[in-house]
Protein backbone atom coordinates (compact mmCIF):
# COMPACT_ATOMS: atom_id res chain seq x y z
CA UNK A 1 0.00 0.00 0.00
CA UNK A 2 1.17 3.41 -0.57
CA UNK A 3 1.36 6.55 1.29
CA UNK A 4 1.65 10.20 0.20
CA UNK A 5 4.69 11.60 1.07
CA UNK A 6 5.15 15.63 2.11
CA UNK A 7 8.55 17.23 3.19
CA UNK A 8 8.59 21.06 3.98
CA UNK A 9 11.48 23.11 5.20
CA UNK A 10 10.72 24.77 8.41
CA UNK A 11 12.59 28.08 10.23
CA UNK A 12 11.61 27.17 13.59
CA UNK A 13 11.96 23.49 14.12
CA UNK A 14 10.22 23.15 17.94
CA UNK A 15 7.47 25.67 16.69
CA UNK A 16 6.58 23.77 13.92
CA UNK A 17 6.74 20.40 15.96
CA UNK A 18 4.56 21.92 18.59
CA UNK A 19 1.80 23.31 15.43
CA UNK A 20 1.86 19.98 13.78
CA UNK A 21 1.57 18.03 16.45
CA UNK A 22 -1.42 19.92 17.80
CA UNK A 23 -2.88 19.43 13.69
CA UNK A 24 -2.46 15.70 13.59
CA UNK A 25 -3.37 15.28 17.14
CA UNK A 26 -0.31 13.22 17.15
CA UNK A 27 3.38 13.20 18.51
CA UNK A 28 6.14 12.70 15.60
CA UNK A 29 7.34 9.41 15.17
CA UNK A 30 10.84 10.51 14.56
CA UNK A 31 12.52 13.60 15.97
CA UNK A 32 15.84 14.51 15.64
CA UNK A 33 17.94 17.59 15.93
CA UNK A 34 16.84 18.45 12.40
CA UNK A 35 14.06 16.61 11.09
CA UNK A 36 10.52 15.12 12.90
CA UNK A 37 8.30 12.92 10.85
CA UNK A 38 4.92 12.18 11.58
CA UNK A 39 3.47 8.72 9.49
CA UNK A 40 -0.29 9.33 9.66
CA UNK A 41 -2.67 6.67 9.34
CA UNK A 42 -5.68 8.76 8.67
CA UNK A 43 -4.53 10.23 6.29
CA UNK A 44 -2.50 8.16 4.99
CA UNK A 45 0.87 10.14 4.55
CA UNK A 46 4.36 10.69 5.51
CA UNK A 47 4.79 13.96 6.84
CA UNK A 48 8.52 14.91 7.05
CA UNK A 49 9.73 18.63 8.37
CA UNK A 50 13.05 19.92 8.75
CA UNK A 51 15.15 22.91 8.98
CA UNK A 52 18.34 22.29 7.42
CA UNK A 53 18.58 26.01 6.14
CA UNK A 54 16.61 25.85 2.70
CA UNK A 55 14.13 28.33 1.81
CA UNK A 56 11.31 27.66 4.43
CA UNK A 57 7.97 25.60 2.53
CA UNK A 58 7.46 22.97 0.41
CA UNK A 59 10.77 21.04 -0.31
CA UNK A 60 8.90 18.12 -2.20
CA UNK A 61 6.25 15.42 -2.41
CA UNK A 62 6.36 11.80 -2.80
CA UNK A 63 4.69 8.11 -2.98
CA UNK A 64 6.29 5.90 -0.30
CA UNK A 65 5.72 2.33 -1.26
CA UNK A 66 5.96 -0.75 0.62
CA UNK A 67 7.92 -3.27 -2.05
CA UNK A 68 9.97 -3.61 -5.15
CA UNK A 69 6.97 -4.63 -7.22
CA UNK A 70 5.57 -1.31 -6.14
CA UNK A 71 8.61 1.10 -6.29
CA UNK A 72 9.27 -0.57 -9.95
CA UNK A 73 5.48 0.12 -10.68
CA UNK A 74 6.04 4.02 -9.53
CA UNK A 75 9.35 4.01 -11.59
CA UNK A 76 7.27 2.79 -14.80
CA UNK A 77 4.48 5.70 -13.83
CA UNK A 78 7.26 8.66 -13.78
CA UNK A 79 8.48 7.28 -17.05
CA UNK A 80 5.26 7.46 -18.56
CA UNK A 81 4.58 11.33 -17.49
CA UNK A 82 7.43 11.72 -20.45
CA UNK A 83 10.08 13.84 -17.60
CA UNK A 84 13.52 12.16 -16.95
CA UNK A 85 14.04 10.06 -14.03
CA UNK A 86 16.89 10.29 -11.50
CA UNK A 87 17.05 6.56 -10.14
CA UNK A 88 18.91 6.60 -6.76
CA UNK A 89 19.40 2.83 -5.11
CA UNK A 90 20.99 2.44 -1.70
CA UNK A 91 21.01 5.93 -0.83
CA UNK A 92 21.25 7.59 2.26
CA UNK A 93 18.51 10.50 2.99
CA UNK A 94 16.63 11.68 6.19
CA UNK A 95 17.90 9.03 8.44
CA UNK A 96 17.11 6.25 6.02
CA UNK A 97 18.63 4.07 3.57
CA UNK A 98 16.50 4.13 0.87
CA UNK A 99 15.91 2.76 -2.96
CA UNK A 100 14.22 5.50 -4.75
CA UNK A 101 13.31 7.61 -8.23
CA UNK A 102 13.23 11.25 -8.55
CA UNK A 103 11.22 13.71 -10.95
CA UNK A 104 10.07 17.24 -11.00
CA UNK A 105 6.45 18.05 -12.46
CA UNK A 106 6.14 20.46 -15.21
CA UNK A 107 5.63 23.93 -12.01
CA UNK A 108 8.67 22.25 -10.73
CA UNK A 109 7.95 20.83 -7.59
CA UNK A 110 10.01 17.58 -7.34
CA UNK A 111 8.67 14.52 -6.62
CA UNK A 112 10.47 11.04 -5.61
CA UNK A 113 8.56 7.75 -5.63
CA UNK A 114 10.64 5.50 -2.76
CA UNK A 115 11.21 2.73 -0.65
CA UNK A 116 12.70 2.69 2.76
CA UNK A 117 15.50 0.12 3.69
CA UNK A 118 16.28 0.75 6.63
CA UNK A 119 17.07 3.88 9.41
CA UNK A 120 20.24 5.12 9.69
CA UNK A 121 21.82 7.93 12.37
CA UNK A 122 22.47 10.30 10.15
CA UNK A 123 20.63 12.52 8.02
CA UNK A 124 22.11 11.55 4.38
CA UNK A 125 25.03 13.75 2.47
CA UNK A 126 24.07 17.76 2.77
CA UNK A 127 22.42 19.77 -0.09
CA UNK A 128 25.51 22.51 0.41
CA UNK A 129 28.13 20.25 -0.53
CA UNK A 130 26.72 18.70 -3.35
CA UNK A 131 25.46 21.80 -5.49
CA UNK A 132 27.19 24.94 -5.92
CA UNK A 133 23.96 26.24 -6.18
CA UNK A 134 22.55 28.74 -3.25
CA UNK A 135 20.00 26.12 -0.69
CA UNK A 136 17.40 28.59 -2.00
CA UNK A 137 17.30 27.33 -5.84
CA UNK A 138 18.02 23.41 -4.78
CA UNK A 139 14.59 21.49 -4.17
CA UNK A 140 13.87 18.51 -2.26
CA UNK A 141 16.15 17.10 0.58
CA UNK A 142 18.06 14.27 -0.67
CA UNK A 143 16.77 14.92 -4.50
CA UNK A 144 19.97 14.49 -7.38
CA UNK A 145 22.60 17.20 -6.84
CA UNK A 146 21.66 20.09 -9.55
CA UNK A 147 17.96 19.57 -7.21
CA UNK A 148 16.26 18.16 -10.41
CA UNK A 149 16.66 15.50 -12.88
CA UNK A 150 18.58 16.68 -16.05
CA UNK A 151 16.70 18.33 -18.82
CA UNK A 152 13.38 19.41 -16.37
CA UNK A 153 12.86 23.14 -16.60
CA UNK A 154 11.64 24.86 -13.33
CA UNK A 155 9.65 27.71 -13.02
CA UNK A 156 12.11 30.84 -12.44
CA UNK A 157 11.77 32.51 -9.04
CA UNK A 158 11.22 35.75 -10.08
CA UNK A 159 7.75 35.51 -11.62
CA UNK A 160 5.21 35.66 -9.20
CA UNK A 161 1.34 35.24 -9.55
CA UNK A 162 -1.30 35.15 -7.64
CA UNK A 163 -4.06 32.73 -7.06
Amino acid sequence: MKRFHIHVAVEDLAASIRFYSALFASEPTVVKSDYAKWMLDDPRVNFAISQRGATPGLDHLGMQVESEAELDEMRDRLKRAALPVDEQIGTACCYANSNKYWTVDPQGIAWESYRTLNEIPVFGESRKTQSSAPASEVAACCAPPSGKPAGVPVKSSSSSSCC
